[in-house]
Order: structure tokens, then C-alpha cells, then sequence
């Protein structure tokens, strides 16, 4: 009698080819979502700030009218629909719109069957096969137009776009390269051809994880801006335990906000821990950084501090404080950081209640050790 035999895979040759398959047909789907969030969110905010500007033109006072229109329509949307609809969201969405007016959404938005010009009585119609008109590119999220919409020159506005699409550049090497006046040098160069593929050659690579990283991606889905996704795995371990540290220390810490989000210049910040001390009666802002202190981190504090004293204290609180704490392997640093004319304060009454530099480096260290001890377990 013949034995049955269950078929085995020796070289797992077929194992790796099925991988592979199953593999691809993910990263399709997630390339698919990835261009459908930004399409579809970049696509709406344009259609919103569209209908702000007819708004607005039918306004008479159109300064006070404009201004009264777009807070009462900020608090409706976000009664409703929740964070991302402030009133500088909303100008953003105007502005976007104004700059961009030229291009158009696809067929099947509201306002009707066909897409209609709101300057023309007629319906705009589209070149002969041509199955969607005009609009903006896929792989280009909100946060890339943010950063296009500040470059000024028009053609300098459409090299950048056209490039960050071809090059696949996140947000951070689009605003580098506008930073870096990658255009203006281009067309200053003798050799074109080796400028740009140098850039090209070293496109980062956009994940859809890296995607929903993108504050404007959470409002936009009405999804909690979760810390995980905003910090590694080291620093959200160490940052929970300061967290639970600083609470249990008995000197009038209050938990405020964890990865506080700040808006300056159109750009977001985030704050990694935010205490009201309620003995000192002011806020303190908490940033860690895994590697050594730089001047850049010290610049950065002093950045956090004087964005928090402009926008976030009221009147009877005390000058806002920044800590900075930096984790390295064998050691760590923590260090206050305060405006100058907070400074005699600071020495005079903050000390004696704040938890001193060297017992914070303490116990990142012994946080820090405990941790990786637990991984290596």
C-alpha cells in the first residue's frame, strides 16, 4: 500500500515567489490608498476654498465681512467635523485655492453633474477624450502644496511641483530644495543635467505609514493624532516613564498635552511633553532628543518657549520654561532653557521647586538602561 505523503518545500523557492506576489499586491492597495487620501484631500480643501472666494466676492465690506464669515464657518466645521477647520485653515484653503484657480476637480463633486467655471454661465468643457480635467497630482499630499503655495514666483511654484513629482520628494526634501533655491541655481548652472540628477538620485522614499504621519492626513480622516506615530519607540518608552516621573514627583506638575502641535510660519512643531506646574504657576515644555545636544536643539527650545508665551500662557501666569533632555547610550543631558529676562526668576524661585538637571539625567539614564535591558531580554 502507498503511503500518503504531505508535500514539502525544499528549497523554498515557491514560498519566496508567493511572498513576493502577496507582497506586491499589498504595496499596490497601499499605493492606491496612499494617492486616494491625497487626492481626495487635496482636491477638497481646493473646493472649499472655492466656495470661500465666491463668499467673499458677494460680500460688500469685504474686510470685516470676510473675517466674520470665515470665524463663524471655522466654529460651525469644527463643532462638526472636528480639528483642522480653524480659522487660518480656512484662509489657507482660500488662498490655495486663489493660487491654483486654474485647476479644476474632477467630475462628480456637488454643484452638479459637470464641473461649472464660477465665472462663466456655461459648463467648462474638457479636451476630447479626456476622461478627468486638470488637477493635482496623486503622489503631491496637502503639506507639499503648503510648501508650494510660499513660493512666490509662479513658474519657480510649477518647476517644484513638476520636480517633486518626478523625483518622489517628501515634504522635507521639497522644502529643502525651495530653502536651498534649488530653481534659482538651476537656472544659474552651466551644467542642468548633473544638478538634477543629483537630487534625483536620492528621493526618499514615501511609505503609506510616513503618510498618515501627516497632521493634515489625521484631521482630514477625523483620526487622533497619536503620539506613537509621531515619535520612535525608544523615545515614546522613555517619554511615558518621564511622563509617570514627573506626575509622581509631588511638585506641582499637571499633565497638559503630550506631542503638543505648534504652528509658526506655516510650519508645525511639536512639543514632546507640556506640564502646567500649578506651585509655579506656569507652563513647561519638555522636548527629548535621542543623541547628543546641539545648538540647533537649544535654538529649537528657544523657539518652543517664545511660540508658548506668545499663544499659550494668560495673563497671571509666570514666564513659560523649556527642558531639554538628550539620551545617548551611556549618558544623558538635561538642561533648562529660559528667556533672558526670565532668567533672574528662574534662579531666584523656579530652582527650588523644579527637579534639578542632574536628577533628571539620572533617571534618563536608569529609564534609558531599563529599557533596553527589557529588549535585550
Amino acid at each position: 500500500m502507498k503511503k500518503s505523503s504531505t508535500p514539502s518545500i525544499s528549497d523554498g523557492t515557491e514560498v519566496a515567489t508567493l511572498f513576493g506576489r502577496v507582497a506586491g499586491i499589498l504595496e499596490s492597495a497601499r499605493g492606491r490608498v496612499l494617492r486616494t487620501v491625497n487626492h481626495e484631500t487635496v482636491t477638497t480643501y481646493w473646493l472649499i476654498g472655492r466656495e470661500i472666494v465666491q463668499a467673499l466676492q458677494r460680500g460688500e465690506a469685504r474686510a470685516q465681512y470676510g473675517n466674520a464669515l470665515i470665524a463663524d464657518l471655522s466654529k460651525r466645521l469644527t463643532d462638526r467635523y472636528g480639528a483642522g477647520f480653524s480659522a487660518a485653515n480656512l484662509k489657507n484653503f482660500r488662498q490655495f485655492y486663489l493660487i491654483y484657480s486654474d485647476r479644476l476637480a474632477p467630475i462628480g463633486y456637488p454643484s452638479g453633474s459637470q464641473w461649472a467655471d464660477p465665472d462663466a454661465a456655461n459648463p467648462i468643457s474638457y479636451p476630447a477624450g479626456s476622461e478627468t480635467p486638470p488637477g493635482f497630482h496623486p503622489n503631491l499630499s496637502w503639506s507639499h502644496y503648503r510648501a508650494l503655495m510660499r513660493v512666490e514666483n509662479r513658474a519657480a511654484r510649477q518647476f517644484y511641483e513638476a520636480e517633486a513629482v518626478h523625483g518622489a520628494w517628501s515634504r522635507r526634501d521639497l522644502e529643502r530644495q525651495i530653502g536651498s533655491l534649488f530653481y534659482e541655481r538651476l537656472l544659474a548652472s552651466t551644467d542642468k543635467a548633473a544638478m538634477r540628477e543629483g537630487v534625483q538620485h536620492n528621493p526618499a522614499t514615501l511609505t503609506p505609514l510616513d503618510m498618515l504621519k501627516d497632521p493634515y492626513v489625521l484631521e482630514f480622516l477625523d483620526l487622533p493624532q497619536v503620539p506613537q506615530l509621531q515619535e520612535s519607540q525608544l523615545e515614546q518608552a522613555i517619554i511615558d516613564k518621564l511622563q509617570h516621573f514627573l506626575l509622581e514627583l509631588g511638585r506641582g506638575f499637571s499633565f497638559v498635552a503630550r506631542q503638543k502641535r505648534m504652528c509658526f510660519d506655516d510650519k508645525d512643531f511639536y512639543i514632546d511633553l507640556v506640564f502646567y506646574n500649578y506651585l509655579l504657576k506656569c507652563f513647561v515644555l519638555i522636548d527629548l532628543k535621542i543623541g547628543e545636544l546641539t545648538h540647533q536643539d537649544i535654538g529649537q527650545m528657544d523657539g518652543y518657549v517664545r511660540m508658548y508665551e506668545a499663544h499659550g500662557k494668560v495673563e497671571g501666569d509666570n514666564p513659560t520654561i523649556g527642558l531639554i533632555l538628550c539620551s545617548e547610550k551611556n549618558a544623558a543631558v538635561a538642561r533648562y532653557s529660559v528667556l533672558s529676562d526670565s532668567r533672574q526668576l528662574f534662579a531666584a524661585k523656579y530652582q527650588f521647586t523644579l527637579p534639578s538637571e542632574e536628577e533628571l539625567q539620572r533617571e534618563i539614564q536608569r529609564e534609558r538602561a531599563l529599557i533596553e535591558n527589557q529588549r535585550e531580554s
